[in-house]
């Protein structure tokens, strides 16, 4: 006997745009919350590190804004510090210290997990949650422009191992995604300018117009204009959220990773800067090694392709790193990215803005020529497009 039956799951992914959702006059964040058996959610918070430090406030807002729900959400202990940024995804304990959390707190798959931070402690903390029980509720609220536009509203959760960039993972949709426009006003300068990377990405990919805003506004989005910068965060999280909602491919079950054009080297680059480069600048870099290698193997024209790269400056990225002369090391990447879903190489490049193009196979020769070009372009000497 050989049966064969097709499961599908359904699954509804809640993204919520707001300013100050820990205010007990904004409901935001008790209207993604159903109730428990007792009535109230139970809550389990976790915050990033960083956050707490700029909004030490926070435990007794969260507290505050329990008792004016009026019974809807609980609260269960305190809330737990992570240690924010690449620090918390290199430590795989920090994943077991949050389950002895949730073991400890009785947090079932009907309670919630609220997690605070960057993308890397809602990496972190996400891993967690999709293990404890198989699963148990979470509710993101992403504190940078890199979360709030791409990371948080992702279905992917990870931490590093074995050398390699986000190894240790799991797909599981987050039960609601909060981006909160307060908590982008105290980021450094570095960290707001990095989500700004991951916008050019998806507009390049699927929204001409929206790269067109981008590279007519990159001078105010670098100086902080927050009415001309949000829109495009928010549009950069909903071009995310339809593509992983409506693109038929959610949990990377084929070998194409369209939503992570430029990425093979980023991940590779962060690896050999040892975390030196942020992922956001690493994403710029990729980006722009990719838009070369698309112009100069012949899919990308010229002045697309200095549009871009123009743009990525203007934003405010150097587009060069000493680690895109380790052309050996580099080169590892692509068979990572391959590996990581196994089957065929597919690396998503450009034949214009607003038009990815899939291939197979990358001509390591002119990549390497394509990362040359951009040390010529940081040194002044030519474009790396011509």
């Amino acid at each position: 006997m050989n049966l064969q039956r097709r499961i599908t799951v359904s699954f509804t992914h809640r993204l919520v745009f707001t300013e100050d959702a820990f205010s007990p006059e904004n409901p935001a964040l008790l209207d993604v919350l159903q109730p428990g058996p007792d009535g109230a959610a139970r809550v389990l918070a976790f915050i990033d590190t960083h956050v707490a430090r700029h909004w030490p406030d926070l435990p007794a807002r969260l507290r505050a804004l329990e008792a004016a729900g009026g019974g809807r959400m609980k609260l269960i202990g305190r809330v737990q510090p992570v240690v924010g940024g690449e620090m918390c995804k290199n430590d795989r304990d920090a994943v077991y210290r949050a389950l002895d959390r949730i073991h400890r707190a009785g947090i079932d798959r009907h309670s919630y997990m609220l997690v605070v931070g960057g993308g890397a402690v809602l990496d972190c903390i996400g891993l967690a949650a999709a293990l404890a029980h198989r699963g148990v509720r979470l509710v993101r609220l992403p504190t940078t422009t890199l979360a709030q536009a791409d990371s948080g509203v992702g279905v992917k959760n990870a931490i590093n191992g074995f050398g390699e960039k986000n190894f240790l993972g799991t797909f599981a949709v987050p039960w609601a995604v909060i981006n909160d426009r307060r908590f982008l006003t105290t980021l450094p300068d570095a960290q707001w300018r990095d989500g700004f990377s991951e916008a050019v990405k998806v507009a390049l990919l699927k929204d001409a117009a929206l790269f067109e805003r981008i590279e007519r506004q990159a001078a105010a989005v670098r100086a902080r204009d927050m009415d001309r910068s949000l829109p495009i965060i928010e549009r950069s999280a909903m071009l995310h959220l339809e593509h992983i909602a409506g693109g038929g491919d959610p949990f990377e079950m084929t070998t194409a990773r369209p939503l992570d054009f430029g990425h093979w080297a980023a991940h590779r680059i962060e690896t050999l800067s040892d975390h030196r480069l942020s992922h956001g600048h690493a994403v710029a870099i990729g980006l722009a090694l990719d838009v070369t290698y698309s112009h100069r193997a012949g899919l990308l024209p010229a002045a697309a392709a200095n549009r871009i790269l123009a743009c990525l400056e203007a934003l405010g990225f150097e587009l060069y790193d000493p680690a895109l002369e380790e052309t050996d090391a580099l080169m590892q990447g692509l068979e990572s990215f391959r590996a990581h879903l196994g089957g065929e190489l597919t690396i998503t490049l450009l034949g214009d803005i607003g038009r990815p193009v899939e291939v197979h196979r990358i001509d390591t020769a002119l990549m390497a020529d394509s990362a040359a070009a951009l040390a010529r372009r940081a040194a002044g000497a030519v474009p790396a497009s011509r």
